[in-house]
């Protein structure tokens, strides 16, 4: 009797342990890791690229922009590139919404939100596969 309740315990634990595994949320997909993904702000003007692990971050103060290797991590609900830029803390999250820049009639397809050092930014980014878009009548 009792290593038939054992049995019974240890198998309702197994399948509870089964259970939560496969109710995990899968990772976001929404961005292929083989695309390029773009990104600005306003206030202050900022914009750059993720290519390949490979992040370039440009501002009025440094036009050419600076480039720097980032690792990918992909979330429930976006995809975010951590690195270091000029021995600072980069951390960029993107994330799935409308999103405008307020400076344009452009609307994107992500909002971008930006750590760099202690300062965090907002902006917009786009894919060439989900690009933004211009108003049809300006």
């Amino acid at each position: 009797m009792r290593s038939a309740f054992a049995f019974i315990i240890a198998t309702g634990l197994l399948v509870a342990c089964q259970q939560e595994q496969t109710t995990r949320e899968p990772a976001y997909d929404g961005i292929d890791p083989a695309e390029t993904i773009r990104f600005t702000g306003t206030e202050p003007f900022w914009n750059g690229e993720i290519i390949e692990g490979m992040a370039r971050y440009s501002t009025p103060d440094m036009p050419d922009g600076s480039s720097f290797p980032v690792e990918r991590f992909a979330g429930l609900n976006g995809v975010g590139f951590s690195g270091e830029l000029q021995g600072e803390r980069f951390d960029l999250t993107i994330t799935p919404g409308e999103c405008s820049d307020a400076m344009s009639d452009r609307s994107y397809p992500f909002t971008a939100t930006l750590l760099v050092g202690d300062e965090t930014r907002e902006g917009c980014a786009w894919t060439d596969r989900k690009p933004y878009s211009d108003p049809e009548n300006p």
